[in-house]
């Protein structure tokens, strides 16, 4: 996860990943200037190879916490004869908190860490 969660020159430090409802999911991301931005969230659902769900509005133990970006992140895996079809989509609250988040360049983000998802799935085969 470290050599495609978030689009470079972006790196990311994983510091928790349980695949589990109620896991931590947690990483801080760093920029070429020095920024950093820690992000820690809960798994919601997981279903082996097809479904990971997550959100960023509650912490471990189910404890709420305030978001000024909150919101839900699908990613659903399906077979694609002999590829894998990846999906990656956000849910938020309402479309003013949407927007904000397509403002920061979101889904370009996650359309490059795709991107950069398949390389590293290249480079495992």
């Amino acid at each position: 996860m470290a050599k495609w969660w978030a689009p470079r020159p972006w790196t990311t430090e994983l510091l928790g990943l349980d695949l589990h409802p109620g896991g931590r999911f947690a990483t801080t991301m760093r920029g070429p200037g020095g920024e950093a931005m820690t992000g820690e969230g809960v798994i919601l659902d997981v279903v082996p190879h097809q479904r990971i769900v997550f959100t960023n509005m509650l912490r471990p133990g189910w404890h709420p916490q305030p978001q000024r970006l909150a919101f839900v992140g699908v990613f659903t895996f399906e077979d694609d004869g002999g590829a894998t079809l990846y999906r990656a989509a956000a849910r938020h609250w309402d479309a003013e908190t949407a927007q904000a988040h397509a403002e920061m360049g979101f889904e370009g983000g996650w359309a490059m860490v795709a991107q950069q998802l398949e390389a590293v799935a290249v480079g495992l085969a």
